[in-house]
């Protein structure tokens, strides 16, 4: 192929994935499993003090940009999250939220660390949630990460994720509800151990 003829982005390979980032298509309104992961999985926010700084941050960007969290967990080297979107075009998009996350919480982990302009973030995947069950799911998927990392035998003693408030906030069918959906089919990129 001439090299004028050449597409400026990546071509997708057959099952629809950049060979180098993942497509991220954003619509207002909708609910969202978003999954970030540090450079090269590096464990930077280890010890209670980080974990708190990329808790608060994420939790605080959303909400202060309209979305509404429904479930999370933040790890050393990686997060989840599930989340509403903000309807209409009132709140940040999706890009521009994970962007700010990241911003943010990497500025204050190197300030912490004395480690000025290091890169802390590789890429973060979503995935916009269509179906009920894959919601209820992945909510349930999101909320039990701790424990399918070996870091409690319970989510809910697990101090940087959303079960224990889930556990004692939420009401009891919905609680029930979500508890009925496995999670172990679910696709998400999770290789962090």
């Amino acid at each position: 192929m001439p090299s004028s003829d050449r597409p400026s982005e990546p071509l997708p390979d057959k099952q629809g994935w950049w060979h180098h980032a993942p497509i991220h298509r954003f619509e207002p309104g909708g609910a969202y499993m978003i999954t970030a992961g540090t450079l090269h999985k590096r464990p930077l926010f280890t010890g209670d003090t980080r974990l708190s700084i990329l808790e608060d941050t994420l939790l605080g960007v959303f909400r202060e940009h309209g979305w509404q969290p429904q479930a999370w967990a933040v790890f050393p080297n990686h997060y989840h999250c599930v989340a509403l979107a903000p309807a209409g075009d009132g709140g940040l998009p999706l890009r521009d939220a994970v962007r700010c996350v990241h911003s943010l919480s990497a500025r204050e982990l190197n300030r912490l660390d004395s480690a000025p302009g290091r890169r802390v973030w590789f890429q973060y995947w979503d995935t916009r949630l269509t179906y009920e069950k894959s919601y209820y799911a992945r909510i349930n998927y999101t909320q039990n990460n701790p424990v399918k990392h070996g870091l409690v035998a319970c989510a809910e003693q697990y101090a940087h994720c959303s079960a224990a408030w889930f556990s004692q906030n939420a009401d009891d069918v919905f609680r029930r509800k979500v508890a009925t959906f496995g999670y172990g089919r679910v696709s998400v990129a999770d290789d962090f151990d």
